[in-house]
């Protein structure tokens, strides 16, 4: 599903006002027409208990208040609360309140707090939430912050036009408060703040209505942006052919454990196996090669030198500078622990890309390593990237608290793909992709119940697997983030929600893939 920014959603109005002739009063009828018949449909019997507007004075209120006309025109008891007066409206807003006014309705005029208190504590069965649309970039105050807050404390149901008010369209930012919302309407194509929390959870159930946006308009957008579902998903799945042999499906080499961290070694592996690498090599400090050799039959091992039960750093480098060259892809980090010896190795990766370069998944404490070396200093490099922080990580790597890189997942993951010139997964609910060319990816699939140890670990194999498969970094990342999450609600569904584990999810993998293919 295509996401837009702020910015592109004001430029399909324009493009389809001024380069296709198609009327800006006729969008907001048809605007208001679907929110109205969304929600007659959603909740036929609260509107009987009456329908509340909550209308701001630009184009949002004015599209709240086509979507009174409908609703009254079809029986319903509705009010329109304006927080402002009438007068201040202008262009298309003043036009649809003028035509609500003109068909022996009135308007509320709220231009105090007490005033909207009054207004709202009347009641009504459905509130739309009309005040602000996808243009809103700051933090909501006033008037409007309170409005906000008794709509939230009122018991009747919400619909939003376009996005709840308070809710940044670019980010899922909350700008100070936002309404809280149980179905949102919204115009075109969704945007990055309906998708992306905090703001997410503002939004309750999404429809997207066609108001007659000119297609040609929305193809000269160049938009970027997607939610990735399993029609996003499907097409980037490779059938085998039947004259194939394990060659043909790659050789990732997963660099990772150490003393006590076995297991991410292995679950590495073992997912990358399932992902259908053809071969898999794990390269691992010598005191757990035999943990992980035991662990897994098919997997191969290289025992590499060790200190303390880490990888020493310059011998591990001499190795692996042998090793890679014969690999099509690599994955570092998960369980190798932050020593002087794994910051030699992750120095080295950045510093040497081989001729030709070998793709790179960068997971774990990797990304720490990473972080203490300076991010920047990938960006010199050749060498197709993945980074795949979870908030923590992330804001190790940009100078910033975990808190404030959720605030603003989006741009976050843009910075950091800016920074280093790499593919960028963050991680988390409604995990973030930012391509190094500046596209932006949502993913819809995955469950709470993947809060628990090793998830990463698998993700990261999974991504070894498909570049050294031969995808392309942001198609990989599409592929294995939707996969991943496709494979754990599979696992939730069947198994209960919480207690699974990342082996689960492992072995579901080909099950998993097999339905997004059928």
């Amino acid at each position: 599903m295509k996401l837009l920014t702020a910015a592109q959603s004001r430029e399909l109005d324009r493009l389809s006002q001024h380069r296709h002739g198609i009327e800006s009063y006729a969008l907001m009828t048809r605007a208001g027409e679907a929110v109205a018949d969304a929600t007659a449909r959603r909740w036929p019997e609260r509107i009987r208990a009456g329908v509340m507007v909550i209308a701001g004075r630009g184009n949002n209120g004015g599209d709240g208040m086509v979507a009174a006309r409908r609703l009254a025109a079809n029986g319903a008891q509705v009010r329109v609360i304006l927080l402002g007066s009438i007068e201040e409206l202008r262009g298309d807003a003043r036009r649809a309140c003028d035509e609500w006014i003109g068909a022996d309705r009135r308007v509320v005029e709220a231009t105090t707090e007490r005033a909207v208190s009054s207004a709202i504590a009347d009641g009504a069965g459905v509130i739309i939430d009309a005040i602000f649309g996808t243009g809103l970039n700051a933090e909501v105050k006033g008037l409007a912050r309170h409005a906000v807050e008794e709509i939230n404390r009122a018991t009747a149901v919400v619909t939003a036009v376009d996005i709840a008010s308070g809710v940044n369209a670019d980010t899922g930012a909350i700008m100070g408060v936002a309404a809280q919302a149980d179905l949102t309407i919204t115009f075109g194509a969704a945007k990055f703040g309906h998708v992306s929390y905090p703001g997410a959870a503002c939004c309750g159930d999404l429809e997207v209505a066609d108001i007659g946006f000119a297609p040609a308009a929305l193809a000269e957008l160049g938009a970027t942006g997607c939610y990735l579902d399993r029609a996003e998903i499907a097409p980037l799945i490779r059938p085998r052919l039947a004259n194939t042999h394990k060659g043909t499906y790659g050789h990732p080499l997963i660099v990772a454990g150490s003393r006590g961290k076995a297991g991410a070694a292995l679950l590495a592996s073992r997912s990358a196996l399932r992902m259908g690498a053809g071969l898999v090599t794990a390269a691992i400090p010598d005191s757990v090669a035999a943990i992980v050799a035991a662990g897994q039959a098919e997997l191969m091992t290289e025992a590499m030198p060790d200190l303390d039960g880490h990888f020493d750093g310059a011998r591990t480098v001499a190795r692996l500078a042998t090793l890679a060259a014969s690999m099509s892809a690599l994955v570092v980090g998960p369980g190798i622990g932050v020593s002087n010896g794994t910051r030699e190795i992750i120095a080295w990766l950045a510093d040497h890309p081989g001729s030709p370069p070998t793709p790179l998944v960068l997971d774990a404490d990797g990304l720490n390593l990473l972080a203490q070396l300076g991010p920047a200093r990938l960006k010199r490099s050749s060498r197709p990237t993945i980074l795949t922080p979870h908030p923590g990580e992330m804001g190790r790597l940009l100078g910033a608290t975990a808190a404030e890189i959720n605030a603003d997942r989006i741009s976050s993951a843009l910075r950091l793909a800016g920074l280093t010139g790499s593919h960028v997964l963050l991680k988390g609910n409604r995990s973030v992709i930012a391509g190094a060319g500046g596209e932006v990816c949502v993913n819809s699939s995955g469950n709470p119940g993947m809060a628990t140890a090793g998830m990463g670990d698998a993700l990261s194999g999974m991504l070894g697997a498909l570049m050294g498969q031969g995808l392309d970094p942001l198609d990989a990342l599409k592929l294995g983030v939707y996969l991943h999450g496709f494979a754990a609600d599979r696992v939730a569904a069947r198994r209960g929600p919480v207690g699974y584990l990342a082996g689960d999810v492992i072995d579901e993998l080909p099950a998993a893939l097999a339905a997004l293919q059928a």
